[in-house]
């Protein structure tokens, strides 16, 4: 178990922001969407909950700044908060009810608290470090697969915008090797339930080519608080300044590096 953290007691802090944010995406579903860039959209609904959860955390944890998808970084600090107030928005604007809020307090490059609530699934998961992690009051563990021919692994979006091709090869080279070794492969397209099912062993790994602290390190502490390893593209631990987000649980792990890596020389 991890040393327990000294934040412990922002959890409810954690969890009723997230509360915030499921009240209103329950009940407001997206009426306009706007482009950020290539293929990248935000809706009102995103905008809604990030104004509402940073004016509760502003009030509630005054001293700690606060990182979110839609307005940036605001506050100092090496402890601070990572908000996505919808992750999936795509699937959100489609009314796909895969999606997610996700919230985490960050320290020195770690989460130590995290909250994520699916709105449509009805469940809310939590972890703080050194105290495990939960779907609703249920304690929850990473799966015990250790086979990729018994693994279901869940692969993030493919890349858009500038630069996007080259890194692209990178993922058709992991799907192809993946495809034809892992039981079954899946895109849900948001990395909140990406992590949180690798957290609850519903899926064995989540290989996600990217890391953004909003989308990823509330479902990173999840799954290390669950018994599972969230690792960089060179298998050091995951933290914020990772380049990518691979959860695994410990019977995947070796194997999948060893794909993963066999992926990186062929692309």
């Amino acid at each position: 178990m991890a040393e327990a953290t000294v934040h412990a007691d922002l959890l409810p802090v954690a969890r009723e922001a997230v509360a915030i944010a499921h009240r209103i995406v329950r009940t407001r579903m997206p009426n306009t969407v706007m482009a950020k860039g290539d293929r990248d959209m935000v809706t009102d609904v995103d905008l809604l909950v990030e104004d509402a959860v940073r004016d509760f955390l502003d009030r509630e944890t005054p001293g700690i700044g606060i990182l979110g998808e839609e307005h940036g970084r605001t506050g100092e600090g090496t402890l601070w908060w990572a908000l996505d107030p919808v992750d999936g928005t795509a699937n959100l604007a489609r009314g796909i009810p895969l999606c997610g809020v996700s919230l985490a307090l960050v320290e020195d490059g770690q989460g130590v608290l995290a909250a994520i609530d699916l709105p449509f699934l009805g469940v809310r998961y939590s972890a703080a470090a050194g105290y495990g992690a939960y779907a609703g009051d249920e304690r929850i563990r990473v799966s015990e697969v250790a086979d990729l021919p018994d693994a279901v692994i869940s692969i993030g979006d493919f890349a858009v915008g500038p630069g996007a091709e080259p890194n692209n090869r990178l993922r058709l080279a992991l799907l192809s090797r993946l495809g034809a070794r892992a039981q079954r492969i899946r895109m849900l397209g948001t990395a909140a339930i990406d992590l949180a099912w690798v957290a609850q062993g519903k899926l064995d790994a989540s290989v996600i080519l990217s890391n953004l602290p909003w989308d990823t390190m509330a479902g990173a502490l999840l799954v290390r608080e669950s018994g599972g390893a969230v690792l960089d593209l060179d298998g050091t631990p995951h933290t914020t300044a990772a380049t990518a987000t691979i959860a695994v649980c410990p019977g995947l792990s070796a194997e999948l590096m060893t794909v993963l890596r066999q992926a990186r020389a062929e692309a």
